[in-house]
């Protein structure tokens, strides 16, 4: 099954949760993928899933309905874009030691969490000069995700 490139959808997932058999999953989930024409990378470690996918919005359904009939992955977080080309070229399911690199062996993301914050809470803290902020995009995400602050009176971008 290929791909239609008009009609992409790209799902970026993750769930903390403990899956100690997380080897165990990685073949039959590549399966799926593949026979679904699902592209992308999926990480899979003992503290959970993470990843970004892309194929039509019927696969990826029929894949996030799969996933979450473990009763462990069914509150998966999913968030969706479109795409009007592929953006991966093959499927990998890779295992890993952690999903998201902390160097820090027994840290349990479900039991270790920060707060919440809203936008407006986030500006505030971000101008707090006593707040530190730790900032961990990778050099894609920061050039998206930067935010130039323009002198009074004059329009965006400048």
């Amino acid at each position: 099954m290929s791909i239609d490139a008009a009609s992409t959808q790209v799902a970026a997932l993750y769930r903390f949760v403990r899956l100690e058999d997380y080897e165990n999953l990685r073949d039959p989930l590549l399966e799926f993928c593949e026979a679904r024409g699902i592209r992308g990378t999926l990480l899979l470690a003992d503290e959970g899933i993470n990843g970004t996918i892309a194929g039509t919005q019927q696969a990826i359904s029929e894949l996030l309905a799969y996933l979450r009939r473990d009763d462990r992955l069914a509150d998966l977080d999913c968030k969706f874009s479109y795409n009007s080309d592929r953006p991966f070229l093959r499927m990998k399911v890779k295992l890993k030691k952690e999903i998201v690199t902390m160097g820090r062996p027994g840290i349990d993301p479900n039991q270790c969490v920060g707060r919440y914050a809203s936008p407006e809470e986030w500006n505030a803290l971000v101008d707090d000069p006593d707040c530190l902020v730790i900032d961990t995009r990778n050099n894609y995400e920061v050039e998206i995700g930067v935010v130039r602050r323009c002198r009074p009176g004059h329009s965006p971008g400048c």
